[in-house]
């Protein structure tokens, strides 16, 4: 990979306005979400009802997510300036077609999504020039920005995306946690702008 453009890693929990940051940024964003393995993909992970039976697939399983994929179409953003990429509908489990993403003459791209901290192994191996941030935001507003954008896009059945919303607050603070000690920077969205957009006029 090519170490010239700085790919800025931004993980966090889901509602925490990863994407948000993206778009006030004007950077290209590629987005991790689109790398999650169709529903009907051998092994997906499942989250536990409370009769111990399985339920519903966890979303937000490493193994659930095609790091693989996601890693070999950075590889080509990086060297070639573009890439063809999948999209992902969420909402139907599956990917729907394929989007062109196009570098241009940016020196970032925005990597952002709750499995960010996958790449950082094949970052570092690949000796790229990035930086990893943790979008730090209270558990409560997470949930309930979560809870919001999820209805509204009509993403899962209403119960399905409070107890996932419940087991995902649960869960953050290790998340946040095993994040910072891989090496990511908790900052809010202020400070992850300011320190975005003064890491690339440097």
């Amino acid at each position: 990979m090519s170490g010239q453009r700085c790919v800025f890693l931004v993980a966090g929990p889901s509602g925490s306005g990863k994407s948000r940051l993206a778009a006030q940024l004007g950077l290209p964003q590629l987005r991790l979400d689109d790398f999650y393995h169709d529903d009907t993909h051998p092994g997906m992970p499942r989250m536990f009802d409370e009769h111990g039976g399985a339920g519903i697939i966890d979303w937000d399983h490493p193994d659930s997510w095609d790091c693989d994929a996601a890693v070999r179409a950075l590889h080509q953003v990086l060297t070639t300036g573009r890439a063809t990429l999948p999209r992902y509908e969420i909402s139907q489990n599956r990917a729907v077609g394929t989007q062109e993403f196009d570098l241009g003459d940016s020196s970032g791209v925005i990597c952002e999504g709750v499995f960010a901290p996958q790449l950082l192994a094949p970052l570092r191996s690949a000796g790229v020039r990035f930086d990893a941030i943790w979008l730090d935001r209270p558990r409560l507003f997470n949930f309930s920005r979560r809870l919001r954008r999820d209805l509204a896009e009509h993403r899962k059945p209403p119960r399905v995306l409070v107890r996932r919303g419940l087991a995902l607050m649960r869960h953050e603070r290790g998340l946040r946690r095993r994040a910072l000690a891989q090496g990511f920077r908790p900052l809010g969205m202020r400070a992850a702008l300011a320190h975005i957009a003064d890491t690339l006029t440097a």
